[in-house]
Protein backbone atom coordinates (compact mmCIF):
# COMPACT_ATOMS: atom_id res chain seq x y z
CA UNK A 1 0.00 0.00 0.00
CA UNK A 2 2.95 2.26 0.09
CA UNK A 3 3.35 5.20 -2.00
CA UNK A 4 6.38 5.89 -4.58
CA UNK A 5 7.76 8.41 -2.55
CA UNK A 6 8.02 5.69 0.95
CA UNK A 7 9.09 3.10 -2.20
CA UNK A 8 12.12 5.08 -3.05
CA UNK A 9 13.18 5.34 0.40
CA UNK A 10 12.99 1.34 0.91
CA UNK A 11 14.85 1.12 -2.01
CA UNK A 12 17.12 3.36 -0.95
CA UNK A 13 17.85 1.71 2.23
CA UNK A 14 18.02 -1.43 0.68
CA UNK A 15 21.03 -0.46 -1.92
CA UNK A 16 22.56 1.45 1.72
CA UNK A 17 24.99 -1.30 3.03
CA UNK A 18 24.59 -0.59 6.71
CA UNK A 19 22.68 1.52 9.27
CA UNK A 20 25.57 4.35 9.40
CA UNK A 21 24.38 4.95 5.64
CA UNK A 22 20.71 4.77 6.28
CA UNK A 23 21.33 6.90 9.27
CA UNK A 24 22.94 9.85 7.21
CA UNK A 25 20.36 9.47 4.55
CA UNK A 26 17.32 9.80 6.81
CA UNK A 27 19.35 13.47 8.20
CA UNK A 28 19.67 13.97 4.50
CA UNK A 29 15.85 13.92 4.09
CA UNK A 30 15.24 16.25 7.24
CA UNK A 31 17.60 18.84 5.95
CA UNK A 32 15.51 18.86 2.63
CA UNK A 33 12.63 18.89 4.20
CA UNK A 34 10.96 22.40 3.72
CA UNK A 35 11.21 24.76 7.24
CA UNK A 36 7.81 25.01 8.97
CA UNK A 37 6.91 28.77 9.71
CA UNK A 38 7.41 29.41 13.49
CA UNK A 39 3.61 30.91 13.59
CA UNK A 40 2.41 26.85 13.11
CA UNK A 41 4.90 25.74 15.87
CA UNK A 42 2.24 25.91 18.86
CA UNK A 43 1.16 23.69 21.87
CA UNK A 44 -1.84 22.89 19.28
CA UNK A 45 0.27 21.35 16.69
CA UNK A 46 3.30 19.94 19.34
CA UNK A 47 3.48 16.12 19.40
CA UNK A 48 3.71 14.46 22.99
CA UNK A 49 5.33 11.81 23.64
CA UNK A 50 8.50 12.98 21.97
CA UNK A 51 12.19 13.42 23.81
CA UNK A 52 12.63 16.06 21.02
CA UNK A 53 10.63 19.00 20.37
CA UNK A 54 8.49 17.94 17.57
CA UNK A 55 5.51 19.65 15.23
CA UNK A 56 3.17 18.45 12.63
CA UNK A 57 0.72 20.69 11.27
CA UNK A 58 -1.88 19.31 9.12
CA UNK A 59 -3.39 20.45 5.60
CA UNK A 60 -6.48 18.98 3.92
CA UNK A 61 -8.14 19.49 0.79
CA UNK A 62 -11.09 18.09 0.32
CA UNK A 63 -13.76 17.10 2.99
CA UNK A 64 -14.96 14.14 4.59
CA UNK A 65 -13.19 10.40 3.74
CA UNK A 66 -11.99 11.84 0.43
CA UNK A 67 -10.15 14.79 2.06
CA UNK A 68 -6.36 14.21 0.69
CA UNK A 69 -3.62 14.75 3.82
CA UNK A 70 -0.40 16.79 3.45
CA UNK A 71 1.11 18.15 6.88
CA UNK A 72 4.07 20.17 7.64
CA UNK A 73 6.37 19.33 10.06
CA UNK A 74 9.68 20.14 11.93
CA UNK A 75 11.70 19.19 15.23
CA UNK A 76 14.57 20.45 16.86
CA UNK A 77 16.61 17.31 16.11
CA UNK A 78 17.55 16.66 12.70
CA UNK A 79 17.22 12.90 12.73
CA UNK A 80 14.10 13.77 14.04
CA UNK A 81 13.34 16.06 10.94
CA UNK A 82 14.14 12.95 8.92
CA UNK A 83 11.59 10.80 10.34
CA UNK A 84 8.89 13.40 9.76
CA UNK A 85 10.25 13.12 5.95
CA UNK A 86 9.90 9.59 5.84
CA UNK A 87 6.34 9.86 7.34
CA UNK A 88 5.51 12.59 4.75
CA UNK A 89 6.63 10.00 1.91
CA UNK A 90 4.38 7.69 3.59
CA UNK A 91 0.76 9.78 4.13
CA UNK A 92 1.25 12.84 1.91
CA UNK A 93 -1.50 12.77 -0.65
CA UNK A 94 -3.51 10.22 0.02
CA UNK A 95 -6.73 10.03 1.19
CA UNK A 96 -8.08 10.01 4.60
CA UNK A 97 -9.65 6.82 4.04
CA UNK A 98 -6.38 5.64 2.62
CA UNK A 99 -4.21 6.30 5.62
CA UNK A 100 -6.87 4.75 7.87
CA UNK A 101 -5.86 1.64 6.09
CA UNK A 102 -2.25 2.31 6.77
CA UNK A 103 -0.25 0.32 9.02
CA UNK A 104 2.25 2.63 9.50
CA UNK A 105 3.98 0.34 11.66
CA UNK A 106 4.89 -2.51 9.55
CA UNK A 107 5.50 -0.36 6.53
CA UNK A 108 8.44 1.26 8.71
CA UNK A 109 9.44 -2.19 9.94
CA UNK A 110 10.31 -2.65 6.32
CA UNK A 111 13.26 0.22 6.57
CA UNK A 112 14.69 -1.67 9.96
CA UNK A 113 13.57 2.02 11.77
CA UNK A 114 12.25 -0.79 14.40
CA UNK A 115 15.97 -2.38 15.34
CA UNK A 116 17.60 0.92 14.97
CA UNK A 117 16.55 3.80 16.59
CA UNK A 118 16.55 4.43 20.20
CA UNK A 119 13.69 3.33 22.81
CA UNK A 120 13.04 7.28 22.78
CA UNK A 121 12.93 7.76 19.10
CA UNK A 122 11.02 4.75 18.78
CA UNK A 123 8.38 6.52 20.97
CA UNK A 124 8.42 9.69 19.51
CA UNK A 125 8.14 7.94 15.94
CA UNK A 126 4.91 5.91 17.26
CA UNK A 127 3.82 9.32 18.75
CA UNK A 128 3.83 11.09 15.38
CA UNK A 129 2.00 8.23 13.63
CA UNK A 130 -0.68 7.95 16.13
CA UNK A 131 -0.81 12.05 15.98
CA UNK A 132 -1.63 11.55 11.62
CA UNK A 133 -3.60 9.01 13.01
CA UNK A 134 -5.61 10.61 14.90
CA UNK A 135 -6.23 13.36 12.52
CA UNK A 136 -7.37 11.06 9.85
CA UNK A 137 -10.03 9.43 11.98
CA UNK A 138 -11.34 12.77 13.16
CA UNK A 139 -14.59 13.96 12.16
CA UNK A 140 -15.09 16.09 9.29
Amino acid sequence: MARAAFEDIVETFEFLDDWEGRYRHVIDMGKALPPMPDALKTPATKVDGCASQVWIHPQLEGAGDAARFDFAGDSDAMIVRGLIAVLHALYAGRTLAEIRAIDAMAELKRLGLDEHLSSQRSNGLRAMVGRIEAIAAAPG
